[in-house]
């Protein structure tokens, strides 16, 4: 029987201790990196048996939330992780190559979010936002513009200085930087993509002429339990490169 008073009724055995590992992961009961317990010792916790951990485990790797690393266990996932770090930047260069960037920032200041931004992020109107704005250089070429938002009572003591540290020093990304300085580790996103021309303001940031076509892509990053915790515009110039998924 699983040992917990609020377990979801009417679904698979598996989903359910899914579940509640996610709520645990939530809670920060296993930070990111961290070591999670052992199959065997889930099972035994929970009241079920290793192969319904295995299941629930199985799906968790699957969804980016833990990692298998062959002899040593199970871990949370971090963005930190090698080959996981830019997993959420879909575009590669005309040749199929994936490229690392680099990010200059442009701007950073405080807000007040509007109906949208308020909408997409599940917060009142007119609350507090910190508001990033950065410039992406693939193979030294300015490709993507990022207006980037998030509600403020989730970053406390942020900086221009400590975010300008953190991606440059340490070669990471924003949400590594959420996750190690505020834990806020980024599960999913949901994107919504169209097309847009270039003002004066978005050709002088990307080096394109006035007019220039350019993919627009509005991106709201979840944490656990599916909480919208960041809202961005990303504007992309694909003269040299094209946005990419897999469809399954």
């Amino acid at each position: 029987m699983i040992a917990d008073n609020t377990k979801p009724n009417f679904l698979p055995l598996y989903e359910q201790i899914k579940q509640l590992i996610t709520r645990s992961l939530a809670q920060g009961e296993w930070q990111p990196g961290a070591a999670i317990p052992s199959e065997m010792e889930l099972a035994r916790r929970y009241g079920v048996s290793q192969g319904t951990v295995r299941k629930a485990i199985d799906e968790l790797v699957k969804e980016n939330m833990l990692v298998r690393r062959q002899g040593k266990g199970t871990f949370v996932a971090t963005h930190s992780d090698a080959g996981t770090t830019y997993r959420f930047l879909r575009l590669k260069n005309l040749q199929d190559k994936h490229e690392y960037p680099h990010s200059t920032f442009v701007g950073f200041r405080r807000d007040k979010a509007d109906a949208q931004v308020a909408r997409r992020l599940e917060i009142r109107g007119g609350s507090a936002l910190v508001c990033m704005q950065r410039v992406l250089e693939l193979s030294g070429r300015p490709v993507v513009y990022d207006d980037i938002r998030l509600p403020a009572a989730l970053l406390k003591g942020i900086s221009s200085a400590l975010v300008e540290e953190h991606v440059n020093a340490f070669k990471g990304t924003l949400y590594s930087l959420y996750e190690s300085h505020y834990q806020i580790r980024i599960i999913s996103a949901h994107e919504r993509i169209r097309a847009a021309l270039a003002d004066e303001q978005l050709a002088g940031y990307l080096n394109v002429a006035v007019g220039t076509p350019l993919l627009v892509i509005e991106r709201v990053a979840f944490t656990y339990k599916n909480k919208p915790v960041e809202w961005r515009m990303s504007y992309v110039s694909t003269e040299h490169h094209y946005y990419f998924d897999e469809l399954n």
